[in-house]
């Protein structure tokens, strides 16, 4: 098990063309897009893919809702030609919040739709005609003078990545995904999500080593860890109390099932009254700490076998650094790092 980095670039952030073709340079696996109420995904993505050559590039996460399935498909066969075959379709259902207050969309049966979204964009990257009788999308449309269309373009294959927290939709992502995008995630809890996955991939006659299984992290390279360790706790008190309702919040309910329930309801109850302050110091650094790579690099390294250890095959990161220079300095170094976990990987197996 070998571990690889994607890195997240934000559109909205300076020279960030440039660093996607500096982290191609330092030898980054992948390159993410983010897509939430700013951008969409899949523009930023083809301007990268005119500016690079071999690193992987993914939506993360497109969010579904947004486009029925057949554009998102579209979409992805278009990238898949742009980029000579690097694109993969990272895929979500968001929450409620951004689907009915920003698209307009209703949220129902989040993991119902991801399965049929999933079928048709097979389908039709296969190069069959479109038809399709589920419970969210009837294609054609009943009754209507719609036609069983064949897509023009050139049938494809297009890897897709599943955002998951719940169950079901880890279920889902083990029976039919080709990755599974993850946070709110804690190595030595790691079965809470693997097993469910394993599980589903196990009944559909495949194995968890099937997928690549996706973390997002933070990385901040410092000697003083508690520092760190409070101000990315404290970041996550947006998390808690903002994204999503006090009735269903994903990431409280990733985090409840790992043993955090107390403090997670404690800072969504801060956050709600509107005591952001309290809120912010009320996450635990555990949460901090254990979610990120944060220390020193001898520290970072053991954290990266931690992950590799658990399972995890590429950690999605956010940039290192407050500008183009010291982003590509903290990637190369954390890439080195890797490779030195990498390469223990490959010796204990000689041995």
């Amino acid at each position: 098990m070998t571990l690889s980095i994607g890195l997240s670039v934000d559109p909205q952030a300076p020279q960030w063309l440039e660093l996607a073709r500096e982290a191609e340079r330092v030898g980054v696996g992948s390159i993410w897009v983010p897509e939430f109420w700013a951008y969409d995904a899949f523009t930023p993505l083809a301007a990268i893919a005119a500016r690079t050559e071999r690193v992987r590039l993914v939506t993360g996460i497109a969010q579904l809702g947004a486009r029925t399935p057949a554009m998102l498909a579209m979409s992805a066969m278009s990238m898949q030609n742009i980029s000579g075959g690097r694109f993969i379709l990272g895929i979500g259902a968001s929450g409620p919040q951004v689907m009915e207050g920003w698209h307009g969309v209703e949220f129902s049966r989040p993991v119902r739709r991801t399965r049929e979204t999933i079928e048709i964009i097979r389908a039709i990257t296969a190069g069959e005609r479109l038809e399709y009788s589920g419970e969210a999308y009837k294609l054609p449309l009943p009754g209507s003078e719609g036609a069983a269309i064949r897509s023009r373009a050139a049938a494809c294959f297009v890897p897709i990545y599943v955002a998951a927290l719940g169950a079901a939709n880890l279920a889902l992502t083990g029976e039919l995904a080709d990755g599974w995008i993850g946070n709110s995630f804690f190595p030595e809890s790691s079965e809470v999500f693997f097993d469910p996955i394993g599980a589903a991939a196990q009944q559909a006659g495949r194995s968890l080593s099937d997928l690549d299984l996706v973390v997002a992290v933070s990385v901040e390279f410092t000697d003083d860890i508690e520092a760190a360790g409070r101000r990315h706790a404290a970041g996550y008190a947006f998390t808690f109390g903002a994204m999503g309702s006090r009735k269903n919040n994903f990431y409280n309910n990733a985090f409840a099932r790992q043993g955090f329930g107390r403090d997670v309801a404690e800072v969504q109850r801060l956050w709600a009254e509107g005591d952001r302050e309290a809120a912010a110091a009320r996450v635990p650094i555990e949460i901090g700490l254990g979610t990120n790579l944060i220390g020193p690099p001898d520290v970072v390294r053991d954290r990266l076998r931690a992950y590799r250890d658990c399972g995890v095959t590429t950690l999605r990161v956010n940039p290192i650094g407050s500008d183009l220079r010291e982003c590509i300095a903290g990637l190369e170094v954390l890439l080195d790092l890797v490779n030195d976990v990498n390469g223990s990987t490959q010796r204990d197996v000689v041995n």
